[in-house]
């Protein structure tokens, strides 16, 4: 009897210091004397090229912030994931930043594929994730309803508006007819461009004479390339990754295509010209989210900072992540509270006409950032402005 009423008695005990140490832990996450942002970010796999650049940005302004005080008497701290360029991993990664590491919210992914699969465990957990480049028009969107995901967001303009600017400078200012597309079928990032580029240059009067659709990790374009040739087009769209936009443009070349090889912000890296040759890095021109040669002062002296940090030339990945920060820094002071995911959704929500390095950002009711795109035209590999293009 007296056995009984002792291990009553412990059970009790532990119960209270489990419960009281819960308490204290609760406690301290919300008394934290740091603000933690997850990074969920492909830094090794198929597209690292853009996760690493995107986490110079994001370590860039991270570090700006953090000298100048941090965000309401508290310092940034970077939780960092790598992702491996895979959509399985992207939505491990954002379920332990929500859960186990309890970020106040997620940055990243780039890809729209990624970010996509990441989205899941934010709507979830009701934890806020920011993509600075994911562009697929689904992101933002719940497919069986049409609503807007509440915690899904993005610093860059979608495919709806990169397909359409493309499709107007096709038309206008390159005044071509006929277009061939090129997409990768198993990328989300590359059919959403190729759909909505062909409507609106359809919807122009342009005409579509060839569609073709390439498997993952493709290498070899020849044979796409000869049956594209056949059908003389005026230009080729080619809405794909870095990767197979360098090897696109050298596999046209010699095959002796010499029209306009034309892309979105995937072509934005200097991989696209060093896998082409610069030789045949002509003609081409895609649209992204920045100009290097864009001489607003804000612009020029963020390039001037990343150069000292990194000594190369800072790309649309860099810049946009570099807005990211600067922009969630900005809703976290309007929402008053550095423990608040709730406070933080809505105040991301609310901005309006935030100044960035990319340009001036407003988050609409789609969670889409409405701003100007840029278009850049390579020549001998070098990127040089050729227009801007606003909403």
């Amino acid at each position: 009897m007296k056995f009984g009423k002792v291990f009553k008695r412990v059970v009790v005990f532990i119960a209270i210091f489990t419960l009281l140490v819960g308490s204290c832990l609760l406690s301290y996450s919300k008394s934290s004397s740091t603000i933690k942002l997850g990074v969920n970010l492909e830094l090794s796999g198929a597209v690292a090229q853009y996760g690493q650049r995107a986490l110079e940005g994001i370590k860039m302004a991270t570090d700006e912030i953090n000298k100048k005080g941090g965000i309401l008497g508290k310092k940034i701290e970077l939780v960092i994931f790598d992702n491996k360029s895979d959509k399985t991993e992207a939505l491990n990664i954002a379920t332990r930043l929500a859960t186990k590491e309890n970020v106040l919210a997620i940055l990243g992914c780039t890809t729209s594929g990624a970010t996509k699969s990441a989205a899941v465990a934010a709507m979830k957990y009701k934890i806020p994730i920011i993509s600075p480049t994911a562009t697929d028009d689904k992101l933002t969107l719940d497919e069986r309803t049409g609503k807007t995901k509440a915690y899904v967001f993005r610093v860059c303009f979608n495919d709806s508006f990169q397909g359409d600017v493309m499709a107007k400078f096709a038309l206008k200012t390159l005044k071509v007819k006929s277009v061939a597309i090129i997409y990768d079928a198993s990328s989300d990032y590359s059919k959403g461009l190729e759909k909505n580029f062909k409507v609106a240059f359809t919807k122009g009067g342009g005409k579509i004479v060839a569609e073709e659709a390439f498997a993952k990790s493709e290498q070899e374009f020849s044979g796409i390339l000869t049956k594209i040739k056949a059908k003389n087009p005026e230009a080729i769209f080619a809405p794909v990754y870095y990767d197979e936009a360098g090897l696109i443009i050298k596999q046209a070349r010699e095959l002796g295509i010499k029209v306009p090889i034309m892309g979105g912000d995937g072509f934005d890296d200097p991989k696209v010209a060093e896998k082409a040759g610069s030789k045949y890095a002509n003609n081409v021109y895609f649209s992204t989210h920045y100009s290097g040669q864009d001489p607003d002062k804000k612009v020029q002296d963020f390039i001037k900072k990343y150069k000292q940090l990194y000594k190369n030339e800072p790309n649309a990945f860099v810049a946009t992540s570099y807005d990211l920060v600067y922009l969630v820094a900005d809703a976290i002071k309007r929402a008053n509270s550095t423990t608040d995911r709730e406070k933080l959704r809505k105040a991301l929500e609310d901005t309006k006409n935030f100044a960035g390095v990319t340009g001036v950002i407003t988050i609409n009711k789609y969670h889409n950032a409405q701003k100007a795109a840029v278009i850049i035209e390579l020549k001998n590999g070098v990127q040089v402005f050729k227009q801007k293009i606003n909403p």
